[in-house]
């Protein structure tokens, strides 16, 4: 191997063997296949980075979203979370991510038109929803259906085509929404609501999903625009898991209906895109603000769990919390003030003034008050996640078409460290030994 520049490197020596490499660091890290270069003997595969739920472990070189959770830092290619929420709009905000840089009123104007013009679905889609049961999670329907578009558009197959991924990319914003309201009616047994292109995108949305004997919808525009705002807020937030899944599948080439629906399925579990909805139950056990003092302390004597608090990246308070927290004032204006918010309130008040919280780095996350919101706006629980893919589409296709431009990428083969029986000798049936396990498992079976 060619030695490094001393100052961009690591000098690692191997206390097994004494020998000594030098290991190249770049952009603040090193590469893991440079390790495998440190052996105890010729026949060794070489040394490898052991690290659950990538921790510690960079998978991609990414220009889309920044992170700095020490200090409390979101932005998307370069601008602050808290501008884009004040200033922009979902659909600007996905020209963003998607395309890198802001759009002029010109381009605006024909990405929103391009978008508008891909939100119907095919009437075979229709027959296809009608087929999930009657009480059918609507996260489970989206992740079918957004699946089964890959089969109405066989084009999506040539992903190294960039007119092509434009195209997808366009359809996939655009149909989102309308599949995702096609869920919540199935799952109500409403009929379905065709799109309203005269709307926002967010007003077009609460159209479909709320609409029902007036010749024409008109959505509240301030829950319109909280709506919207929450989806730039969920737009991206780097490698999660639901991202790390569309880039994943995405490796193998497959179309990008099929890699975001494994996005979906990601996002559909409760460590994920359940958090808000675990926000709300935790509230409602809570039932009162004077029973918070009481709950407080059984967190802390280890037998509950603040839910909304807390992150894997965030040290600091999460800079959406901040944003999310106002809107929640300007909903409950128009709905009603929901009880449930003087309890969040009195449970953040008490927690950020509480050494046990604050030398563990838990402050609120996005998910404190977003569930709350979106109940407010009528919202059931089940539609949580749902809600949340729509506003992460733009996220998962911008870092999906990154993934496919991307040279240094191959198909994820995560590496594993084998702790099972060595070889072992195949013996016939009536000679094997009765095994232990095998016995726990049938009187288990058995009861």
């Amino acid at each position: 191997m060619t030695p490094a520049n001393s100052g961009n490197s690591l000098t690692v020596t191997d206390n097994r063997t004494g020998k000594t490499y030098e290991v190249p660091v770049e952009n603040g890290a090193f590469k893991t296949m440079d390790f495998r270069q440190i052996k105890e003997s010729d026949d060794d595969f070489g040394l490898l980075g052991y690290d659950p739920g990538f921790l510690n472990t960079a998978s991609c070189k990414s220009n889309i979203t920044f992170i700095d959770g020490d200090r409390g830092i979101l932005r998307y290619r370069g601008y602050p979370i808290e501008q884009l929420a004040e200033h922009s709009t979902f659909l600007e905000t996905a020209y963003l991510l998607i395309k890198g840089e802001l759009p002029d009123q010109e381009r605006l104007s024909q990405w929103t038109f391009n978008i508008r013009h891909h939100t119907m679905t095919h009437s075979n889609l229709v027959k296809f929803m009608d087929g999930f049961r009657y009480d059918a999670h609507p996260m489970g329907i989206l992740v079918g259906t957004v699946g089964a578009l890959s089969t109405f558009y066989p084009d999506a197959k040539d992903i190294g085509n960039i007119d092509s991924r434009k195209l997808q990319i366009r359809r996939l914003i655009g149909k989102i929404p309308t599949l995702a309201a096609m869920s919540f009616r199935h799952s109500m047994g409403f009929p379905y609501v065709q799109p309203d292109n005269d709307l926002s995108f967010a007003g077009n949305f609460l159209s479909m999903m709320f609409r029902m004997t007036e010749l024409r919808y008109t959505p509240n525009p301030v829950l319109e625009r909280a709506l919207d705002v929450l989806f730039i807020l969920h737009a991206d937030h780097e490698q999660n898991c639901s991202t790390n899944a569309v880039r994943a599948v995405g490796s193998s080439g497959v179309d990008p209906y099929t890699a975001v629906a494994a996005g979906c399925a990601a996002l559909y579990g409760p460590k994920h895109g359940g958090a808000n909805e675990a926000v709300i139950r935790m509230l409602m056990e809570i039932g009162s603000v004077d029973k918070v003092p009481e709950f407080i302390q059984s967190v802390k004597a280890g037998s509950g769990r603040l839910m909304g608090f807390g992150h894997r990246v965030y040290k600091n308070y999460d800079p959406r919390a901040k944003i999310i927290k106002k809107i929640a004032f300007e909903v409950f204006e128009e709905t009603g003030r929901s009880p449930l918010l003087d309890i969040a309130l009195e449970l953040e008040r008490i927690a950020l003034e509480d050494d046990y919280f604050i030398s563990r780095k838990l402050y609120p996350n996005v998910d404190f008050y977003s569930g709350l919101i979106y109940q407010a706006m009528g919202f059931p629980m089940d539609m949580f996640p749902v809600l949340f893919a729509i506003g992460r589409i733009p996220g998962w296709l911008s870092q999906w078409s990154e993934h496919v431009k991307d040279g240094d990428q191959k198909i994820a083969r995560p590496r594993q460290i084998y702790l099972g029986e060595a070889e072992r000798d195949w013996v016939a049936v009536d000679s094997r030994p009765r095994n232990r396990v095998e016995e726990q498992l049938h009187d288990t079976c058995r009861l």
